[in-house]
């Protein structure tokens, strides 16, 4: 059976096939009966107008975007990013919206690429990675673009942000850590200028009561890997280590076991994000399982709904989950002072 053509919908509503690129395109006054009339033609028959017929005829570009600052070794490196974009196609796919993805390298570039979308290749923006008083949010709001923030951010904003407590879980392998004997637990962290890394860090300083074992990495396997060597070459060293994503948690993993530390009888390591590949190392490593899918279909989800006029709020989601593994198993170690294991 032949598709369907304009020339098909324009004979059944009884009107020119100008008239039915005219009803989609928004070029020239139609009336609303004519309109409708068109539309229902069209969809009897089964017939979908182009991409950029139907965007014309909402004044909407069918498409949201994605600006990701951050170096592409490190996003390649980091489960988090497959798995929530992932989690915003299954979202916009159902309301066929596609996703514009951008990685700038600077300041500039995002600006670009923000100016860019709102002069008609985005109707929203999803905005991740916020830093504790993040430009782009006044400089989103200028542009007039809708947008949703992912993240705890507690500056003010005109825009509906989907949060999360990551607090939590950092205060819970504390107490777990403790449980087990540890007393000298430090944490790597992702760049502390982030929302989620300030919130894990000052969780962490709340619940220790010293910065004095606290590192900011940034989120890549050498930063991981090198702050762990620093923190074991103290003479007073830690017995467990926790990590702001699981990246740096398997580097410092390596290191300790190249340098003949056994994990967990010599130290304990901890990440975050629990990476798929993160259960079934030797030993399975103690992670927290943020699922980024479902925050990136419930962040879509939101952004559409404003798109479509919904008033911006706040969203709560609790979807971390403490996964305790081997990595974090033995009772701590008795350590003298001079670094003996």
């Amino acid at each position: 059976m032949a598709k369907p053509t304009i020339g098909d919908v324009a004979r059944v509503a009884g009107v020119t096939r100008a008239t039915v690129s005219h009803a989609y395109s928004g070029k020239r006054s139609i009336s609303a009966p004519t309109k409708a009339r068109v539309f229902e033609a069209a969809e009897s028959l089964g017939w979908v107008p182009s991409h950029s017929a139907r965007a014309l005829a909402t004044r909407r570009a069918n498409a949201v975007g994605l600006v990701i600052a951050r170096d592409p070794g490190v996003i390649a490196s980091d489960s988090f990013f497959p798995a929530f974009i992932a989690g915003l196609e299954s979202g916009l796919a159902d309301a066929e919206v596609a996703l514009l993805l951008q990685v700038a390298a600077s300041r500039s570039a995002e600006e670009r690429a923000y100016r860019s979308m709102a002069h008609g290749k985005a109707d929203g923006v999803i905005v991740i990675d916020l830093h504790r008083s993040d430009w782009r949010v006044a400089f989103l709001a200028e542009l007039g673009l809708t947008a949703v923030l992912l993240g705890a951010y507690e500056q003010e904003s005109p825009f509906s942000c989907v949060r999360s407590d990551d607090a939590v879980q950092m205060r819970d392998l504390i107490t777990h850590l403790r449980g087990l004997g540890h007393e000298r637990i430090a944490h790597v962290t992702g760049p502390l200028g982030y929302v989620h890394s300030h919130a894990r860090a000052r969780a962490y300083v709340e619940e220790i009561g010293s910065e004095e074992l606290l590192r900011e990495g940034d989120f890549g396997a050498a930063s991981g890997r090198d702050l762990t060597g620093e923190l074991l070459d103290l003479t007073d060293r830690p017995t467990a280590v926790l990590y702001a994503n699981d990246t740096m948690a398997i580097a410092g993993l390596s290191l300790a076991r190249s340098r003949d530390f056994r994990v967990p009888d010599d130290l304990a390591l901890a990440g975050f994000d629990d990476d798929h590949l993160s259960a079934h190392l030797s030993p399975a490593l103690t992670s927290v399982a943020t699922d980024p899918f479902r925050r990136g279909r419930i962040t879509a989800e939101v952004l559409l709904a404003d798109i479509d006029g919904a008033t911006p709020g706040s969203v709560e989601i609790d979807c971390n989950e403490l996964r305790l593994r081997a990595s974090t198993a033995a009772p701590a170690p008795s350590i003298a002072q001079g670094g003996d294991r």
